[in-house]
């Protein structure tokens, strides 16, 4: 019998339940896939805090990669056995064994295991429209990357990188700088004892950076806003500390005309053609060693209410699965 992690209310990491759950045969344009590897990410707790509502009882998750065990009716490309990998919905990825859309998923190509591919299907997707699409980070740049030394920041600062880009990037630690400048950052800031803002103008010259990629939202964006140059873009893609409320857009004028963007994977990814676009891009920089995924935690899949607990704590660094 397959399990799943479901939520009956919102709340905090105590209301995610290990729960027995029937998966059926699967309907038209959907595939049944036994997960073999289960991504973590925060967007998980916006949805069981319920800062992003879903109707309830709800599975969680976006992100996993397993075998195709069967196929529903006017699926085409994808058939029993196939290695797929997904990450940007629908909800329900924590999971034995699950019904999903047939085209959310992505081949695997071979050489990629499912444990990598669980690991960079949401963060590396979101890692790829946010530096090639968003803002198109172009050799000569110099970027500030906020969480630097996690999941997503781990792979935009390594891919930045290899871009030709110089990488400023915020920390929480001196351990998680030596992570971060490990893969790629040239310039961490430990941001508990550093003012970020003083040490991106430092290190710019006074200029700033065209573009600053904000995921903890609520106690940086004033501060990242500061960061930038005239006509600088701001990405906040992420509210770890909260989410941004009460813009004043007149601020934006009187920092030097800038430009706002709050994206998502799954607006940047509803195109069936840009999905693919964006994997092939992902799997190539993975599978050519220019993006190194770590995966820095395990947990088991029974147990995510602890690994969201560490999560939210920010004792994570780096990709976090949770094992079926």
């Amino acid at each position: 019998m397959a399990h799943a992690i479901r939520f009956h209310a919102t709340g905090g990491p105590d209301v995610l339940k290990w729960e027995e759950v029937q998966v059926g045969e699967p309907g038209p344009g959907q595939i049944r896939v036994r997960n073999s590897a289960v991504g973590l990410n925060y967007i998980d707790t916006y949805h069981r805090s319920g800062l992003y509502p879903v109707p309830l009882p709800s599975g969680i998750g976006l992100e996993a990669a397993g075998t195709v065990t069967a196929v529903g009716p006017d699926v085409t490309g994808l058939k029993v056995g196939d290695r797929v990998g997904y990450g940007s919905g629908p909800l329900g990825a924590y999971a034995t064994e699950r019904l999903t859309t047939a085209d959310r998923c992505v081949l695997l190509p071979e050489g990629l295991s499912e444990e990598t591919a669980a690991a960079i299907m949401l963060k590396g997707m979101t890692s790829r429209y946010l530096l090639r699409r968003t803002y198109k980070v172009q050799a000569g740049d110099t970027i500030l990357v906020h969480a630097a030394a996690g999941g997503v920041g781990l792979i935009m600062c390594q891919w930045a990188k290899h871009l030709g880009a110089t990488v400023i990037g915020t920390v929480g630690s001196d351990d998680k700088a030596a992570l971060a400048k490990a893969n790629g950052c040239d310039h961490p800031i430990v941001y508990t004892r550093e003012k970020f803002v003083d040490r991106v103008k430092e290190i710019t010259g006074g200029k700033g950076v065209p573009v600053v990629y904000d995921s903890v939202g609520k106690d940086t964006f004033m501060g990242s806003l500061d960061c930038l140059q005239p006509l600088g873009t701001m990405v906040t893609f992420g509210n770890a500390s909260g989410p941004v409320t009460g813009l004043d857009t007149g601020v934006l004028a009187a920092k030097g005309s800038l430009f706002l963007t709050r994206p998502t994977l799954m607006t940047y990814t509803a195109k069936r053609a840009d999905l693919e676009e964006t994997a092939k891009d992902l799997f190539d920089v993975v599978l050519k060693g220019a993006v190194k995924i770590e995966i820095a935690q395990r947990y088991a899949l029974k147990d995510a209410a602890q690994a969201h607990r560490d999560l939210e704590g920010r004792k994570t660094t780096g990709s976090t699965l949770l094992m079926p």
